[in-house]
């Protein structure tokens, strides 16, 4: 199961970038619906704001992982 795991997180990489650019993209939709014009959208804005903040921090969380000292020795190992 670890393999596994390490496998996904290495090999798909570009998810942790896609999610974080999904909430980031969502953080701003959010900000905008705060505007004065889009006074109806408030409480859209607000979900949208936690769900991009909760996007960007599983995004970070899979990049992090991705850099501990104990996957790149699995890593390192896995192209010998």
């Amino acid at each position: 199961m670890r393999e596994f795991l390490q496998t996904l997180l290495h090999d798909f990489g570009w998810i942790h970038r896609g999610i974080g650019m999904i909430g980031n993209l969502t953080f701003v939709v959010g900000s905008v619906f705060f505007l004065p014009s889009f006074s109806s959208l408030q409480t859209a804005g607000v979900w949208l704001f936690i769900g991009g903040s909760a996007l960007m921090l599983i995004g970070a969380l899979g990049e992090f992982v991705v850099s501990l000292p104990g996957i790149r020795r699995w890593e390192e190992k896995r192209a010998d």
